[in-house]
């Protein structure tokens, strides 16, 4: 049963891990300059390791495991580089879709052939000079197609200009590659669904990335389940590059407010949620949902969210796996007709002793991590997966709760 934990008080400060979004964008974009700058603060998890070692390797073959970024970034940056290359990743990989991202490296002159099945990976790629031009593109499968391609363009013999079609999922991810391409000395405009990218080389300055806003959420979902804290949060900046940094506000009807401090974001809860209901689009800020649904739950707000439908292609299925585990807490969540992620109130008894599964996916077991709150009994399975974004997420965890 759930634990009383109208008394559970939150204070401390987390040391956040390095943007994993930026990092690898930085990475990359420091190899196609050839660069001799140095990026500082670079991450240290898995999937930022993964695209450094490939990047620096001398092998013609790649196995990027469950690294999704990676296998995207990688499939634009080799289509581009003298040689023959292959690429591979896991089984969950392997059932990831990628054929948008081959086929639109065609168009632009890129030899890229499916070794198993059409659509997916692994691929075999033979690297060579780009033509660019114009080329359209569906936006709603993943931005990390679109900010692949983005990040080459510079070294296309005609710059790219890309006319996105469809409904443009995680556009803040566009415009964070944008302006960290910008950084560098590139030419890029987007107006709408149109993004431009002149043939011009980026220039060597230094880079610093960024903590991570999506790191973050795990912590607001803390103070949100618990009764009332503090929690500061080193290395945000409110004027963040990252769309993640937009939970601020849907945090706030939870009851969660922040303010800003030299590098610091102070989180504090001084009451219990003011609504009801929440609806919400996370178009925007998908890998946010399962923070959110967890923290709505056990809070009792009944929820509608719309804009998940990438959630279906990533590490797993987040629908399945979220709807899954919320059930051994007892939360009857759905879906409808729209892809839209549900909540209306239903209930049954929790398990006596609930075990989430993770399904190799960092964010199913820091996203039910802080649930420990509520239900002290609750145990992870495979809490090793959050190396894949924040190693430390165990560490910083336990020095606030305890857990």
């Amino acid at each position: 049963m759930p634990l009383d934990f109208d008394s559970k008080r939150i204070n401390g400060q987390v040391n956040l891990p390095a943007s994993k979004s930026i990092s690898n964008r930085a990475l990359l974009i420091h190899a196609l300059a050839n660069g001799e700058w140095s990026i500082e603060n670079l991450s240290d998890c898995d999937d930022t390791n993964t695209l450094f070692r490939a990047l620096h390797s001398d092998s013609h073959c790649f196995d990027v495991g469950q690294a999704g970024t990676a296998m995207r970034f990688l499939t634009a940056f080799l289509a581009r580089t003298s040689g023959e290359w292959e690429i591979t990743g896991s089984e969950r990989m392997k059932q990831r879709p990628i054929g948008i991202l081959v086929e639109a490296l065609k168009h632009l002159g890129a030899k890229i052939e499916y070794l198993e099945k059409d659509g997916f990976p692994p691929l075999r790629i033979s690297g060579s000079l780009l033509m660019g031009g114009t080329l359209e593109m569906p936006a709603s499968v993943s931005s990390q197609y679109i900010s692949a391609l983005m990040m080459i363009a510079p070294y296309m013999e005609k710059g790219l200009t890309l006319q996105l079609t469809g409904k443009i999922v995680s556009g803040s991810y566009i415009d964070m590659t944008l302006r960290i391409m910008r950084h560098f000395g590139a030419e890029v405009t987007r107006e709408g669904a149109s993004v431009r990218v002149a043939p011009i080389p980026y220039k060597p300055v230094p880079f610093r990335v960024e903590a991570d806003w999506s790191a973050a959420s795990y912590f607001y979902e803390l103070l949100a389940i618990a009764d009332h804290g503090e929690i500061r949060l080193s290395g945000l900046q409110s004027d963040s590059v990252q769309g993640d940094a937009r939970q601020i506000e849907v945090w706030e009807r939870l009851g969660i407010t922040t303010r800003f401090a030299g590098n610091e974001a102070i989180l504090t809860k001084s009451r219990q949620p003011q609504i009801s209901y929440l609806e919400y689009d996370f178009v925007e800020m998908p890998d946010l949902v399962q923070s959110f649904a967890v923290a709505c739950c056990l809070n009792d707000i009944p929820f509608r969210f719309s804009g998940v439908e990438t959630l279906r292609i990533k590490e797993t299925d987040r629908i399945t796996a979220l709807t899954t585990e919320l059930t051994k807490l007892g939360y009857l969540l759905e879906t409808d007709e729209d892809n839209q992620l549900l909540w209306k109130g239903a209930k049954n008894p929790p398990d006596t002793h609930p075990e989430i599964h993770t399904y190799h996916d960092h964010r199913m077991a820091m996203a039910f991590a802080p649930a420990t709150l509520k239900y002290p009994d609750l145990v992870i399975r495979n809490k090793e997966v959050v190396t894949k974004s924040f190693p430390g997420y165990w560490e910083e965890l336990n020095r606030l709760t305890g857990c």
